[in-house]
């Protein structure tokens, strides 16, 4: 590509009013290497610099200090603890980045924990009560008991009063009840803030069995429930053979449990030399109410119910009711 012609330089004032041309800047400046003069062809825009004055320039660019710079620094050395000041202050940044973005990851877990140590110090103040004496036992409560003194009861478990309700001893309890033959089963019911309840269930008792030392009160399970000299109201005696002991004792014993409360009132005597041959003896007549085996006794009981309505024990001298489905007066 051909590189255009140079403008002519504007023509300079001669001082005298006149111009003048400015003289052309020739294209060939002379140099001098190694004392010889040799043509430099040279742009009209270039500036020639000397070689002898070339080492006299300074160097040019940022580092090269000016008259309005000011004289050049140099860079003072790195020192440790810059280091150290350094690293910590980009630990301080990263840290500030990390709970910026894990704000509410943050605010959640302190929900949780708030929640947490809320309900810990809500159990721990329950329990912290529930142990004090503020929770103390002060009365003892029997109920169910009929025909067990309920007073004696509460009076020997007269030892828990004063503990506190959570911390009443069950084995302590049971301990004490089992001196009640009467009692078959209990439970204990603590209300608070003072009171200990105990629940009992009683042994039904079957009969008495008479022997030389009285009569000794059984339930069905054979349990000795007492021995006074003289049998109790409404209590049949039982002439068993084997005892309290066997399958005879275990048929009889259910026989009279499934009796309704008008016609067990009435029985004063239970035989039975077999689980298959139990015998009742009404004590007013003396009439007899052949039973059979404790098979079908609540059939059995309904039977009689109504066989005794429609005939009256004063007219009948034995029922059998041994088969439910044809009864036998006699």
């Amino acid at each position: 590509m051909r590189r255009p012609t140079p403008l002519p330089p504007p023509p300079v004032d001669d001082g005298g009013g006149g111009r003048r041309d400015r003289p052309e800047r020739p294209s060939v400046a002379e140099s001098e290497v190694d004392g010889a003069r040799a043509p430099v062809e040279q742009s009209p825009f270039a500036v020639v610099i000397p070689l002898d004055a070339a080492s006299t320039v300074p160097p040019s660019g940022p580092a090269a200090g000016s008259a309005e710079d000011g004289p050049s620094v140099a860079p003072a050395p790195v020192r440790p603890r810059d280091v150290w000041r350094a690293a910590r202050a980009r630990r301080r940044a990263l840290r500030a980045e990390v709970r910026r973005f894990t704000v509410r990851q943050r605010r959640r877990r302190a929900v949780w924990l708030g929640a947490g140590g809320a309900v810990l110090l809500l159990a721990l103040a329950t329990l912290g009560v529930a142990y004090s004496p503020l929770f103390a036992v002060e009365q003892v409560r029997v109920l169910g008991a009929e025909q067990l003194d309920a007073t004696r009861v509460e009076a020997a478990l007269g030892d828990q009063v004063g503990t506190p309700l959570p911390l009443v001893d069950a084995d302590a309890v049971h301990d004490v009840l089992a001196e009640f033959p009467l009692i078959e089963t209990y439970a204990i019911e603590a209300r608070p803030p003072h009171e200990l309840v105990v629940r009992v269930v009683e042994r039904t008792a079957v009969g008495v069995f008479e022997s030389s030392s009285g009569f000794t009160l059984v339930d069905a399970a054979g349990v000795v429930l007492s021995t006074t000299a003289e049998a109790g109201p409404g209590t049949p005696i039982l002439r068993i053979d084997g005892g309290a002991q066997g399958d005879a004792f275990e048929a009889a014993g259910r026989v009279i449990r499934s009796l309704p409360a008008g016609i067990a009132a009435q029985v004063t005597e239970v035989e039975a030399s077999t689980a298959d041959d139990v015998t009742l003896v009404l004590g007013e007549t003396g009439t007899r109410v052949v039973w059979g085996s404790a098979e079908d006794s609540g059939l059995k009981a309904v039977v009689l119910e109504a066989a005794m309505t429609a005939r009256p024990p004063a007219d009948v001298r034995v029922y059998d009711v041994s088969s439910p489905a044809s009864v036998v007066f006699s």
